[in-house]
């Protein structure tokens, strides 16, 4: 676990970011809430915070296209990561309890994780759509007859009692969080690399980009891929793999990449996420 001072985040208080923060840097952090996630970066690169925990990935939804925009122009690197298992609880006030439940309130995508239950469970309650798991917390707390979907910490923050526990449809639905700082952290031995690649604009471009990973068995862990916004219909890749950017065989390949690509740029270099890594 990291120490830091202060933490920004995607807000308000009570979203699955703020779980992340706390798992990752525990309890004796400041914490920073943020309205985007532009603003998360904004604030490490100013000196506002040490770090920013960021969403960018959801195993259900798929990419944080916002997280993958700011990537591309941070000077910002990627020091941790942290996965969050996506686990919904549906609450109300400790002092309602036992009323009758006739809104149910949520992000729209904790709804749709959420449907299958919600129609066995209450399918005559209106659902409402909020910006935030956390903005449909607060308005729980405040609101009569008015249940939310929202995560454990929310709960904890609004004073909510959880009246039912894990009621997603999919049971292993997971957002995974990058850890954003301004210097690198030193290799640990069980390492992950981030790195952007500009391909050439060619045939077999992204063959080109691939082979030497598979020449120096490095294993890849993820590939996306975005309009790089420099040119009309040019990419860049997002890879992940494993090992540290100080590794020999790691320098061999970034010299090899250098021969078939526009351009290089590493992310961060980074312990992988393990469940049973000291917290």
């Amino acid at each position: 676990m990291k120490q830091a001072s202060k933490v920004a985040y995607l807000g308000p208080p009570g979203t699955f970011s703020q779980t992340a923060v706390l798992n990752h840097f525990g309890e004796n952090c400041a914490l920073q809430a943020c309205n985007s996630i532009d603003d998360a970066f904004a604030a490490v690169g100013q000196g506002d915070v040490d770090y920013a925990v960021v969403p960018v990935e959801n195993s259900t939804e798929g990419v944080v296209n916002n997280t993958q925009d700011c990537l591309v122009d941070t000077a910002l690197v990627i020091v941790g990561e942290e996965i969050v298992p996506i686990e919904h609880q549906l609450m109300l006030p400790k002092a309602g309890s036992n009323q009758d439940i006739l809104v149910i309130a949520s992000h729209k995508q904790s709804l749709a994780q959420c449907r299958q239950w919600l129609q066995s469970h209450y399918p005559d309650a209106s659902l409402l759509e909020c910006a935030s798991n956390a903005e449909a917390a607060r308005l729980a707390a405040s609101e009569p007859h008015t249940a939310a979907i929202a995560g454990r910490t929310a709960a904890t923050i609004y004073g909510l009692d959880i009246i039912a526990e894990n009621i997603q449809d999919q049971q292993h639905n997971s957002t995974r969080f990058l850890i954003m700082g301004q210097q690198g952290v030193a290799a640990t031995g069980q390492d992950k690399t981030s790195i952007l690649v500009y391909a050439s604009n060619r045939p077999g471009a992204l063959f080109y980009v691939l082979e030497p990973f598979e020449n120096l068995k490095i294993s890849l862990t993820k590939i996306d891929s975005r309009p790089s916004k420099r040119k009309a219909w040019e990419y860049v890749f997002f890879i992940d793999f494993e090992g540290h950017q100080d590794d020999d065989k790691v320098q061999e390949l970034f010299s090899r990449l250098q021969s078939c690509t526009e351009e290089v740029k590493v992310l961060g270099s980074y312990p992988a996420f393990a469940k049973t890594q000291d917290r």
